[in-house]
C-alpha cells in the first residue's frame, strides 16, 4: 500500500520517488503540500507511463505542483538515500533555489539531465541517477552474459565439436 501524508509527512528539501510502472519520477518537497519536479513531456497528465516522448525531448518544464496532484494513485515515498554520501544543503536553500526554477525550461536527456539529476541537484549540489547508474550496470552484465555465453558455446564447439572431415575420418 502507498505511503500517505498520514503515514508519512515530508519535511522541507525531502526527495519524494514515484513509481511510475518501469520508471520512477522525482520531486523536492517545498512545503505546504507542494513539490518542485522537473516534467518532460511524458510527465505530463494523460501522457502514460509508456510514454517514449521523455526519451526523445531535450527540454523540460520545472513545474510546482501539489503532491497529491503530482503523484495521482501511484505509490510514492521520501527517498533521501544519498545522504549518506553527501552533505544536503539547507532546507531553505534548496527550496529558494526549487522555487526560482519554476517555470523555466531546461535541458533534458533521460541519461545525463533528468528529474532525478534534477532533484539530486537540489539537495546535494550533485547532479546523479542512481536509475541511469542501475541502468547501466544492467546493461554491462547484460553484455558479459552475452559475451560469456557466446565464449561458452565456442569453447564447447571447439573442445567437442571437431569438423564435418574429422567426424568423416574417424569413422
Amino acid at each position: 500500500m502507498a505511503p500517505t501524508l498520514y503515514d508519512e509527512k515530508p519535511e522541507l528539501g525531502d526527495l519524494i520517488e514515484i513509481f511510475r510502472g518501469s520508471y520512477q519520477h522525482w520531486a523536492v518537497y517545498i512545503g505546504d503540500g507542494f513539490v518542485v519536479h522537473l516534467a518532460p513531456p511524458s510527465e505530463v497528465p494523460g501522457a502514460g507511463s509508456n510514454s517514449m516522448m521523455s526519451v526523445l525531448t531535450e527540454k523540460a518544464l520545472v513545474k510546482k505542483e501539489g503532491l497529491w496532484d503530482m503523484v495521482g494513485t501511484d505509490e510514492w515515498k521520501i527517498s533521501n538515500s544519498l545522504d549518506d554520501k553527501y552533505e544536503p544543503r539547507s532546507p531553505n536553500v534548496i527550496v529558494r533555489e526549487a522555487c526560482r526554477l519554476v517555470g523555466q525550461e531546461l535541458p533534458y536527456c533521460v541519461f545525463r539531465r533528468n528529474c532525478e539529476h534534477f532533484v539530486n541537484e537540489l539537495r546535494y549540489g550533485k547532479a546523479e541517477s542512481r536509475q541511469v547508474r542501475k541502468a547501466g550496470e544492467v546493461a554491462m552484465y547484460a553484455g558479459l552474459a552475452a559475451a560469456v555465453g557466446v565464449g561458452v558455446f565456442a569453447l564447447a564447439g571447439a573442445l567437442f565439436g571437431g569438423s564435418k572431415k574429422e567426424n568423416k575420418e574417424t569413422q
